[in-house]
């Protein structure tokens, strides 16, 4: 793991930020000794981000078959 003064993190801040990335983290050193660690943080979607279904449906196609559906219930 690499270790950053503060100076160099303030100077290559992107940089650091892209290695983080790569890397999985990096430390920077203050001049008093103090170390901070800097990771990225996983991304947690929603549940509801799912991929698509890729269909030959248009939306009469869709709107036909909920009409169906509706009329078969009725006679049920």
């Amino acid at each position: 793991m690499k270790v950053y003064t503060y100076s160099e993190a303030r100077r290559w801040f992107a940089r650091i930020l892209d290695e983080a990335r790569t890397a999985g983290e990096v430390r920077i050193k203050r001049r008093d000794g103090t170390e901070f660690t800097l990771r990225p943080v996983e991304s947690i979607g929603s549940p509801l981000d799912v991929p698509g279904v890729d269909t030959d449906l248009n939306t009469e196609d869709i709107l036909g078959a909920i009409r169906d559906g509706r009329t078969r219930d009725r006679k049920v």
